[in-house]
């Protein structure tokens, strides 16, 4: 139905269309158009379109004319504002009766509180969460460390067969091999093969490998052979091939290279110049040697580019370095075919600069002197290698004068007026700190790499114990290495190892700086597989062999001269005390000798050659340490030998005379005494012939036995066995000893005699536990040192006062078996004898009432009376 309607509502319309046309009378201005509905409807889209364009309102096309005028486009604004997004906003909600301002305040400064309280309680438990996150984790690589390091310790104990006795020397409580102790007797000069180290870990065989080498840097010394420490270290790290390969710029290889290089024992010219200069001029020739293995790296990979050809000269080499740095700028002047034209570039500068870069200074001078550009410069080059940097004030100043002349030039026409590298080789003569930090000021990227930086820095370096000579003219300081030290000091070791990724950069710039001790310091504390710390004792045993700690403090270093080189012993000692812990005591010994040869002043002290002080540091501490191995287990055995007093062990190689040996172990005796080891100090008395010193000791842990034994304590009767069997050896040994003196003879005498007394009061004791106690009571009154006898004279009283500590302590315990006996037994006195005795007991202890009795003597004597 509903399309019947729809059909019959267009057919009138049609119907009327139709008529309006047939009544149009046409017009000549508007012909008659055919149109159908299509058409119709796409025109009238288009004719709204312009309607709405018409109607828009006059305040839209005014600002998209103003924003047109501006150079805006309107149409991007009203794209960008369509990607805004709205969020809802949150605003404080006060109650409504807070109306005033006073009420507004309040409710704001309540709400600022709670939210300030939050906010610390929220940072309070995050801060102490990363405290504690800290804590655990420093902890956890402290104890990962302490493990590694007793890993590299143990690996370096001998491995020993108890079953082969053929092989070894058996000592109480360690096994020697035997080759240890033929070790210390071989031909040492560095050049011995190392054993092999097959089968361990790496730290294990590093710690061995370094130990081999300290046995053989001892022996050296103690022979006066010639030895280079350093070398044969850097040798031993280098035959186990455990440089890591990667991007990093510094390894362990590279440092031992720097130390070798610092020692002076890559050079076979002596210097003449200060210690302190000579170290700094080792460093500035490890820097050359690192540039020159870069230059040659660089020719081998760009051999085209480098035209080396068949010159092998240094100055060759530096011109072919040159070609390949300079390949950006054309044909160089040495290779320009026509002399007569002016060349595209002048290396002379370039030249000279890198030349003296890689230590080829003969090179140096003569491209300076046939050059006509540098005529002027080549006298003080000259200088400069002459002195070792050491130039007089007017070359100083000549050189600072120009360079003044140069920077000038620059603030004047620009940077590119100016030659770098001749810039920085006026710099290097002159030596003026102002001038250095201009240049670190004003041209901060003037050097590629941190080796270039610290070459410049210490070339320019001036020796600050020259004394005037370090002021150059006109009031000017030098360069010292004291500045350079604080300038490095500025940054972290962060910036220096990027933030961990290299770790040695920061050690390795320290010892180019010549901060040695902090370098090691640094080192031994690098935390990793690595185990740096073991090359940080060994590069410790090399500056303290050579003696140089003393001699570059650095500038703000808080320790004085002689507490760098205890704190140098220090790290040698606790290393040593490592390998005595476990038992190795041959390898304790050898550290121990280096720990004390470090405050002696190092190699000097092997030859007496130090000064009085010195050697009386080193005495002091050698035996201090020596007396450490000598109460280890087995210790005295293996310093003193099977037997005498260290002529057959390893004691006589370190204290060689007589005299000094006997002090040494007579103070060792008295420690072993105070620390209750009476054992140790009865050996030792017996080795130097103190018989009487040690039966004393003997007599005296006797007493304390019978005393134990009387209160009824179990250990007594052995410990006394075993002190009776010392006892009988000791008066055994002396029977056979013939360089005794008549006093020490009496002394002994005397000890023997106590001894007996001694056995008498054990004798009664047995009898009196035993229930023979009429024996006992015979044996007590036979006593010739107590006047128990009723018989007996009075002299025995006297004895009595003159009677030895030892049994004295005795005698109640004596007094106390006594009063058990006759109490035991005093049915059976038919003739009073028994009556006598027990009354001659109550007449001693009343004579005697200033010796301070027990009191339960005192009431036992009360009871039987």
């Amino acid at each position: 139905m509903a399309g019947d309607a729809d059909m019959s509502g267009w057919t009138d319309l049609l119907y009327s269309s139709s008529k309006l046309i047939e009544q149009a009378a046409p017009s000549a201005q508007f012909p008659p158009l055919q149109r159908n509905l299509d058409q119709l409807e796409s025109l009238s889209k288009k004719l709204k379109a312009k309607t709405l364009r018409a109607e828009a309102p006059s305040q839209s096309i005014a600002v998209t004319r103003l924003l047109a005028r501006e150079g805006l486009n309107a149409e991007q604004l009203a794209r960008d504002l369509k990607s805004f997004e709205l969020k809802t906003t949150f605003e404080d909600v006060f109650p409504s009766e807070a109306t005033t301002v006073e009420e507004y305040l309040q409710q704001v400064h309540e709400m600022t509180m709670l939210s300030s309280i939050q906010e610390a309680q929220k940072d309070n438990l995050k801060c102490f969460n990363d405290y504690m996150m800290s804590v655990l984790q420093e902890d956890w690589q402290k104890e990962r460390r302490d493990f590694l390091e007793s890993l590299s310790r143990i690996s370096t104990l001998p491995r020993t067969d108890k079953h082969d006795s053929s092989s070894e020397t058996h000592y109480r409580g360690q096994l020697i091999p035997a080759t240890s102790s033929s070790q210390l007797y071989r031909d040492t000069a560095g050049l011995e093969p190392m054993p092999p180290l097959t089968n361990k870990p790496l730290i294990e065989q590093k710690a061995a490998a370094y130990a081999e080498v300290v046995k053989n840097l001892n022996a050296a010394r103690e022979r006066g052979l010639p030895f280079k420490p350093a070398a044969s270290f850097k040798n031993a790290y280098e035959s186990l091939k455990l440089e890591p390969s990667g991007p990093k710029l510094v390894g362990l290889l590279k440092i031992w290279h720097l130390v070798m290089s610092l020692m002076s024992e890559d050079s076979a010219i002596q210097s003449i110049a200060s210690k302190r200069m000579s170290l700094l001029m080792g460093a500035r020739r490890h820097l050359q040697w690192g540039h020159e293995k870069y230059a040659m790296d660089m020719i081998q990979s760009h051999p085209a580019q480098a035209a080396l050809g068949g010159g092998v000269g240094n100055l060759q080499k530096i011109r072919a370095f040159l070609r390949i740095r300079l390949r950006d700028y054309g044909t160089l002047d040495f290779d320009a075919g026509d002399v007569h034209r002016q060349p595209p570039m002048d290396t002379t500068w370039q030249q000279i600069y890198f030349c003296l870069r890689t230590g080829y200074y003969d090179d140096a001078r003569e491209v300076s002197q046939i050059s006509r550009v540098s005529q002027q410069f080549t006298p003080l080059l000259v200088e400069w290698i002459t002195t070792g940097g050491m130039v007089s004030a007017q070359t100083a100043a000549a050189a600072s004068e120009e360079c003044e002349k140069i920077l000038r030039m620059v603030d004047r026409v620009g940077r590119a007026s100016y030659d770098k590298q001749k810039l920085l080789l006026y710099a290097i003569i002159s030596g003026s700190k102002k001038l250095i930090d201009r240049l670190l000021r004003e041209l901060p990227t003037v050097f590629n790499t941190i080796e270039d930086f610290l070459w410049f820095m210490l070339s320019a370096c001036r020796d600050s114990s020259a004394g005037p000579s370090s002021t150059l003219q006109g009031g000017m300081s030098s360069y010292m290495l004291e500045d350079l030290q604080a300038y490095l000091n500025k940054f972290e070791p962060s910036h220096y190892t990027r933030n961990g990724k290299d770790p040695l950069v920061y050690s390795y710039v320290l010892f180019l700086s010549l901060q040695l001790l902090p370098a090691v310091v640094h080192l031994s504390k690098e935390v990793g597989e690595d185990g740096h710390g073991i090359d940080a004792v060994h590069i410790a045993i090399v500056l303290a062999d050579y003696g140089v700690l003393t001699d570059v403090p650095g500038p703000s270093q808080t320790l004085g001269i002689m507490d760098t080189i205890a704190e140098t012993s220090s790290i040698i000692r606790q290393y040593g005390a490592a390998y005595l812990h476990h038992g190795n005591l041959f390898m304790a010994v050898e550290y121990y000798v280096q720990a004390a040869a470090a405050v002696g002043g190092g190699q000097l002290s092997w030859s007496g050659r130090c000064n009085m002080d010195q050697d009386r540091q080193r005495k002091l501490m050698l035996m201090q340490l020596l007396t450490e191995v000598l109460l280890h287990d087995g210790g005295i055995y293996f310093l003193l030998g099977s037997r005498g007093a260290g002529e057959e062990g390893q004691l006589g190689k370190y204290l060689t005379g007589v005299d000094i040996r006997q002090q040494f172990l007579l103070q060792a005796a008295e420690r072993c005494q105070d620390a209750g080891l009476y054992d140790k100090a009865i050996e030792i008395q017996k080795r130097i012939g103190a018989f009487s010193a040690a039966l004393n000791l003997v007599n005296k842990c006797l007493s304390e036995a019978i005393s134990d034994l009387s209160r009824g304590r179990l250990d007594g009767e052995s410990r006394i066995a075993g002190l009776k069997h010392i006892a009988n050896d000791i008066l055994e040994t002396f029977k056979y000893c013939s360089e005794i003196s008549p006093m020490e003879s009496a002394n002994l005498m005397e000890q023997q005699t106590v001894l007996r007394q001694l056995e008498a009061i054990l004798s009664v004791h047995k009898l009196s536990t035993s229930g023979n106690h009429l024996d006992a009571l015979r044996e007590i009154a036979r006593l010739s040192f107590l006047p128990l006898d009723p018989r007996s004279p009075d002299a025995a009283i006297d004895t009595y006062k003159n009677l030895s500590p030892h049994v004295e302590a005795c005698v109640p315990g004596l007094l106390r078996d006594a009063l058990q006996c006759l109490d035991s037994i005093k049915d059976r006195d038919t003739d009073g004898s028994l009556r006598a005795l027990r009354a001659q007991i109550s007449n001693f202890l009343a004579k005697n009432v200033n010796r301070n009795w027990p009191r339960d003597l005192y009431e036992k004597v009360a009871r039987i009376l």
